[in-house]
């Protein structure tokens, strides 16, 4: 697939766990570039051999992308085609693949999109919750402060929140989700997508967390989708809301609402967010 000006960046979505939805394109593709940049050279390569797809692969990931991308963006410039993917779905989505994406396009070599499986598209699709504004948050930070500051900024979020969690974090997110949204907010846990197993669990997040472990299996990866907040009050809210309207009897409300946050323990930002344009 060379040329004699610059190469292409194709961007290929694999399977997310059934085979079956490679696309021909994305497998023509894949066979016929010069280069295929891969997050991990053994899982993709089992992937290629399934298809009797033999091009050359080489590694692209989190740990080593900065150090890839000048070498593979030498190899674009001198007109080979290179294809990037990711473990499962569409790259640069909680994926590697970012720099080098923004390389090449600075350095004018195309960039094309091989579009085909997303864990995130097919859970919106089954997960039953609106889809018409949807936050997209990925994997959560790992450390607890920064993991509960972010739930924390999005418990009052009006669009539907998806997030990806592993099965050795599900039940410690849903946790947290619990605490900062109540137990009452609409969610859905999305596992094994287009796997044999592929389940999708509807209801409350109280009903949820209380499931994992027993009727909801610890197995496999997991997608959550949880309802906007509609303008809903949750019960951590409701207790916000409570301590700023007895402190602002006393002082302004913006010393009420910094007040509030230091008592309870909440980010002043969550609190102006609740108490914006509140009467006294």
């Amino acid at each position: 697939m060379s040329s004699t000006s610059t190469g292409t960046l194709f961007v290929v979505a694999t399977p997310i766990g059934n085979l079956d939805d490679i696309s021909p394109r994305a497998c023509r593709v894949l066979e016929s570039v010069d280069l295929i940049a891969a997050e991990d050279t053994r899982r993709t390569r089992g992937l290629l051999s399934k298809f009797g797809v033999k091009t050359p692969t080489i590694s692209c990931h989190d740990h080593n992308e900065a150090r890839q991308t000048p070498r593979i963006l030498e190899r674009l410039q001198r007109g080979e085609s290179v294809a990037l993917v990711s473990d499962a779905g569409t790259p640069l989505l909680s994926d590697p693949g970012l720099l080098l994406v923004r390389a090449a396009h600075d350095a004018g070599v195309p960039v094309v999109s091989v579009p085909g499986p997303s864990a995130l598209a097919a859970a919106l699709s089954v997960a039953g919750e609106s889809t018409g504004r949807f936050v997209f948050e990925g994997f959560l930070p790992r450390r607890p402060g920064p993991r509960r500051r972010r739930l924390e900024s999005l418990s009052s979020e009006a669009a539907t929140v998806v997030l990806f969690e592993s099965v050795h974090r599900v039940r410690e997110t849903m946790t947290g989700l619990l605490e900062q949204f109540g137990s009452g907010r609409r969610a859905s846990i999305v596992r094994e997508l287009t796997k044999l197993h592929e389940r999708v669990h509807r209801g409350t997040l109280g009903t949820l967390t209380e499931q994992l472990g027993g009727e909801i299996p610890l197995k496999g990866e997991f997608v959550l989708v949880i309802a906007g907040a509609d303008g809903e009050v949750g019960p951590g809210d409701r207790e916000i809301l409570r301590v700023f309207d007895l402190l602002a009897v006393e002082v302004s409300n913006r010393q009420a609402a910094a007040l509030a946050a230091r008592i309870l323990g909440v980010s002043r930002n969550r609190v102006y967010r609740l108490t914006r344009g509140r009467p006294l």
